[in-house]
């Protein structure tokens, strides 16, 4: 999350009043991530999170907003979007598109232990099923399809053996992409960008996966994969951690159990979420956009979990 566009209080206030949510107490800018404007709001009726989309455009929104209301409807802990009288989700603030989600209570997980990525695969598992009723269908923007476009793009800033690695990895994925056993993966509504800071813990108790505005539909076996090489790493060096590992695909095997063609490929689509999210934090700390309070992420740390998972390939056991 990042602050791009300033939110006067006298805006906080007339869409708190819009949506009923009671009088703005308090309106706070929150530090983090790099695609949308984001304040913590609390009004005298609750606490909030308003987001101001920098990039997606409101075409694009209701995929997302709706898939929250659905899963939330479901029973999945996400943030629920606020509707104004006439139920509409999707509002505007400062002339861009903006959304009001209740926040969840609890706090991110930064050094997990193999409790915690259990309660993170347990639920994924039950977000994936629960998807399977939501009717909207919206791509994976940040799919292979932006992995193509962008990597030219950042290739200039890279030195010639990170080059070597990207153009070879890209050619790789592209060629999964294209077999038979990838067209055979399970698909729906995915996160897609289920970091460790996007759920929300209280203690060992699960308590909220939020932040969908990367979600899509995109293969389940992606989703998980994105996780597992998160949650389940050494921190520094981006080696597998077998004993998380083991934790969270065994609770989500728990409630969905894994494709024979999603076990065969696990190993490919660890190494197509390392390229995805090595391409994207290249692209963001070398073309940065202004904003207000901007923390870019080191692209050079799924540079290295790429390489571990070309050198060492996860495996179900």
């Amino acid at each position: 999350m990042a602050v791009f566009t300033k939110v006067s209080l006298k805006e906080a206030r007339e869409l708190l009043r819009r949506l009923q949510l009671g009088e703005l107490q308090q309106l706070r800018g929150i530090e983090g991530g790099i695609e949308n404007t984001n304040y913590f709001v609390t009004s005298d009726s609750g606490e909030f999170v308003l987001t101001l989309f920098e990039r997606l455009t409101a075409e694009q929104l209701p995929f997302y907003l709706h898939l929250m209301r659905h899963l939330a409807h479901a029973g999945i802990p996400v943030p629920d979007p606020q509707a104004d009288p006439h139920g509409e989700i999707l509002h505007r603030v400062c002339g861009k598109p903006a959304a009001v989600v209740n926040k969840l209570h609890g706090r991110s997980q930064l050094a997990p232990q193999a409790v915690h990525c259990a309660a993170v695969g347990e639920m994924l598992a039950r977000m994936h099923l629960a998807g399977h009723g939501f009717e909207r269908q919206q791509p994976n923007l940040r799919g292979l399809p932006w992995w193509n476009e962008t990597a030219p793009v950042v290739l200039a800033h890279l030195d010639e053996a990170q080059a070597a690695l990207l153009q070879s990895e890209l050619a790789y994925q592209n060629h999964i992409a294209a077999s038979s056993a990838y067209t055979a993966l399970p698909r729906g509504p995915v996160h897609a960008d289920l970091f460790r800071d996007n759920v929300m813990f209280d203690g060992e108790q699960l308590t909220g996966f939020f932040d969908f505005y990367f979600a899509g539909v995109d293969t389940f076996l992606f989703d998980l994969a994105v996780c597992l090489n998160d949650w389940c790493i050494d921190w520094d060096s981006g080696a597998h951690d077998a004993a998380r590992f083991d934790a969270m695909l065994g609770a989500y095997q728990g409630v969905r159990t894994l494709t024979a063609a999603e076990r065969s490929l696990l190993p490919a689509m660890a190494r197509a979420g390392a390229l995805r999210f090595w391409i994207s934090r290249l692209w963001d700390y070398h073309l940065p956009r202004e904003a207000q309070v901007l923390t870019p992420h080191d692209p050079g740390h799924f540079e290295r979990v790429l390489r571990q998972r070309i050198a060492h390939p996860v495996q179900v056991s």
